[in-house]
């Protein structure tokens, strides 16, 4: 069996939780390996992540592990079953970096999105227009078909906001980013005109960072926090100079607490939509 060109996130969580049965079992590598019947390479591929392991052998090790509570055999299986599926955005593979995979699957899967943008509006939130002008100004060096396809699979991932029962989503923006234009003014216009619409939904709150609010905790830039059903743990994304990151829970609750900082220091979500739309009407 070939292995997967990116070990996802959720491969690498059960992998660590199977990892941890071993262990906290006390028992090798070789011993487990020789209960499947398996060398011990191949164990060691599943505990990494790198190989799928199949249901009838992750239940034989939840047996042999002693794992006897209904609810984490129940999150073990159901960990599983994800950590291998395939998503609609996995027709777009040849066009996303790895990471970015891991990334629309977390948006897919949340039940609460919060997010800190101090540059360009979030993905979620951008008009088709808006979203073309910010691709061809950070990602110069794509074609015009690439640009195509990743705008299309942009603007597809805005549908987890119009789901029967949609994430929360909760956005905090620096006032920077509703005044640096992208595109004609018209464009950008019109796409103050769209968050402010957004910000109507009962599922989704946008405030605004004002200048006047002064330093503020969030110096590294912009993040994302993805508040996940079980058995998935909390996460957060982050952009650095390195490239992007992920941060599991409890290592995310710092961010957490960044967040909630920067949401008292802004506008309220009234106040918010009051602003974007005046600066839409200066644009206009």
């Amino acid at each position: 069996m070939a292995p997967s060109r990116w070990v996802t996130l959720r491969a690498q969580w059960l992998g660590q939780q199977l990892r941890n049965l071993r262990e906290e079992n006390g028992l090798l590598l070789k011993e487990v390996a020789e209960y499947l019947e398996r060398d011990p390479a191949t164990l060691s591929r599943y505990e990494s992540g790198i190989y799928p392991i199949q249901s009838p052998e992750l239940m034989k090790l939840l047996d042999l592990y002693r794992v006897s509570d209904e609810h984490r055999r129940f999150t073990l299986l159901k960990l599983g079953d994800e950590a291998w599926q395939k998503g609609w955005w996995d027709g777009y593979s040849p066009d996303l970096a790895d990471w970015f995979s891991d990334y629309i699957w977390l948006e897919s899967r949340a039940d609460r999105i919060q997010m800190f943008d101090n540059v360009v509006l979030p993905g979620l939130l951008q008009t088709e227009e808006y979203g073309e002008a910010v691709m061809r100004t950070t990602a110069w060096d794509l074609d015009d078909e690439s640009i195509r396809r990743m705008l299309e699979l942009r603007m597809t991932r805005k549908a987890i906001l119009a789901k029967p029962k949609p994430p929360q989503l909760s956005v905090v923006l620096d006032e920077a980013v509703v005044r640096r234009v992208a595109g004609s003014p018209e464009v950008f216009a019109a796409q103050l005109r769209y968050v402010a619409e957004c910000a109507e939904r009962p599922n989704i709150e946008i405030r605004v960072l004002p200048f006047k609010a002064g330093i503020h905790p969030s110096d590294t830039g912009s993040f994302k926090i993805f508040t996940m059903p079980e058995p998935f743990p909390q996460i957060a994304h982050a952009d650095t100079p390195q490239g992007s990151i992920y941060i599991e829970s409890p290592q995310c609750d710092r961010l957490v607490d960044v967040y909630d900082r920067l949401r008292k220091l802004s506008l309220n979500p009234a106040d918010s939509v009051e602003l974007i739309s005046a600066v839409a009407e200066e644009l206009e």
